[in-house]
């Protein structure tokens, strides 16, 4: 069985996630009194990583877990039409360069698979017009019907994904030599070294010096 692996932001999405999530989340007539409080809190942090003092893993991992907190207690259909209004007004900015290989390789019959940082709930509101086999994200902890903020979130990101994919897989044989990755960060390096296709898609410097240097097919929008 092939696979063809995608990221979401950058990738898929052209525009990072959580600044649509920040941005929805101070816009929001029912939640917008909990930005104040997520920006206050998320301040020192982010001050602390544009100073190179603050590692990015961290810094987005603690960014997933304060905005869990400002949507504590919504009950699971609260939640998915947080999501669900912020999922419309994201479908404009896909790549279509990206959508394409998804729609060849869905047509192909390669299993398809969605692996991101992001947040599950959002994710699941694209594959209605994206049908992935497949879809990793980062769950947000459930108790009782509702949100709970007191406990872990369990930001995907880097080896994460692979241990991830692998749970997906564990069943399956995979033929790597010919499967797919599409990435646009060097965070996600190690999921492109897995298949015989890596494409990075309107690459970071880092992954994009990788790429040229290993001979990898590079796609960007408007090129």
């Amino acid at each position: 069985m092939r696979v063809a692996i995608f990221d979401f932001d950058g990738t898929l999405y052209e525009k990072e996630t959580f600044n649509s999530l920040m941005q929805h989340l101070k816009e929001h007539p029912d939640y917008q009194k909990e930005y104040k409080k997520f920006f206050r809190d998320i301040l020192p942090p982010y001050i602390g990583h544009k100073l190179k003092i603050y590692p990015t893993h961290r810094m987005r991992a603690y960014s997933m877990q304060l905005y869990m907190n400002a949507l504590d207690r919504l009950s699971i259909k609260e939640l998915n039409d947080f999501f669900g209004s912020l999922a419309k007004n994201m479908r404009k900015d896909f790549n279509p360069l990206t959508i394409n290989r998804f729609k060849k390789h869905y047509e192909e019959d390669v299993h398809t698979m969605l692996v991101s940082g992001a947040y599950t709930n959002l994710l699941t509101h694209f594959t209605d017009e994206f049908p992935f086999d497949t879809v990793i994200g980062t769950d947000i902890p459930i108790l009782n019907g509702e949100v709970n903020k007191t406990e872990y979130l369990e930001h995907i990101q880097g080896a994460k994904k692979n241990k991830k994919i692998n749970e997906y897989l564990r069943d399956k044989v995979i033929d790597w030599e010919n499967s797919f990755a599409y990435a646009d960060s060097f965070s996600d390096l190690s999921v492109l070294e897995r298949v015989g296709n890596p494409v990075a898609v309107n690459p970071d410097d880092d992954l994009r010096k990788i790429a040229i240097n290993r001979n990898w097919e590079i796609i960007e929008v408007g090129k």
